[in-house]
């Protein structure tokens, strides 16, 4: 039988504090063994709280970077009341034990059970032997503690940079691309519309020097993005992408734009020129900052 090691937890963001946990159950399934991840939906917070924070990533986002990150399999959860009610030696029992794992991998401050009362040091306790535990330290970088909580502080803030560092990649929005007004096609940038989803996050009002991809197709391709309300034409809060170079028709098509570097805050302009003029200089920023980073 093949060794299956599980990672386990909420995973929202897949951020480089979770590669370490991935990086950890590769390391006790071996080399020719299988790294499932764990994780829960909806968020715990949901079921526990009644409420959660906005996501990082939707579902199928999160399986697409766990698998990409080194998972072999997910084992979807289904976080409920009941689940939520498990003492912690219930959920070793029922969760994990029927799985026959030669060991597990969580991070060092996953609880688990009701209240929150099992720690990496109660599951090994209740591994009695039967399977290894081991727990990640956190991880920090830049002075940042890496953390699904603190991305979403800096992407709620515009540092996209800073969340990229601790994303290991880019912050993006998913989306499927809408109809708009039609004004950038007419100024000269025609633009590719998602509509923010309150369930996730957005990056804060802005421009930025970014990136879009067609989900399930090529690659990115550089992008000025446009964050915000447009208060010179008082249009309803979007994220719009001016892919640089290319005019293709997305329209109903399901996009990522990501974000890689703030470039500056929304401003109302007092004339069609001025506006123009501005958006010339965004867009040759970005293709400075995106060529330097392809580089």
């Amino acid at each position: 039988m093949t060794n299956q090691a599980l990672a386990i937890g909420t995973f929202d963001g897949v951020h480089l504090g979770h590669r370490a946990v991935l990086d950890l159950a590769r390391g006790l399934a071996g080399p020719n063994g299988t790294v499932t991840a764990v994780t829960f939906w909806p968020h715990p917070l949901s079921v526990i709280a009644g409420s959660a924070p906005p996501l990082l990533q939707s579902l199928p986002t999160r399986e697409d970077w766990l698998l990409d990150c080194g998972a072999d399999e997910i084992l979807l959860l289904d976080f409920t009341p009941e689940l939520a009610a498990l003492t912690p030696a219930e959920f070793v029992e029922r969760m994990i034990v029927p799985l026959e794992p030669v060991g597990v991998a969580v991070g060092e401050n996953f609880t688990f059970g009701v209240k929150g009362a099992g720690t990496p040091d109660i599951m090994e306790q209740l591994a009695a032997g039967r399977f290894e535990v081991l727990a990640s330290p956190t991880v920090a970088v830049n002075g940042h503690t890496v953390s699904s909580s603190a991305i979403r502080g800096l992407v709620q803030d515009g540092d996209a940079a800073q969340a990229g560092i601790l994303l290991g990649r880019d912050f993006a929005v998913r989306g499927v691309v809408v109809h708009g007004d039609h004004r950038g096609r007419l100024l000269g940038f025609p633009t590719a519309n998602v509509l923010p989803d309150d369930a996730f996050v957005t990056p804060a009002d802005g421009v930025y020097a970014g990136w879009l991809r067609v989900v399930g197709e090529g690659e990115a391709m550089p992008a000025a993005v446009s964050v915000g309300n447009n208060p010179t034409f008082g249009v309803t809060r979007r994220v719009e992408a001016h892919v640089l170079g290319v005019d293709i028709d997305l329209y109903d098509l399901e996009v990522e734009i990501g974000v890689t570097e703030w470039l500056r805050g929304v401003i109302t302009f007092g004339s069609i020129d001025e506006l123009t003029a501005q958006l010339g200089r965004d867009v040759a920023r970005t293709a400075e900052i995106m060529d330097s980073v392809s580089n």
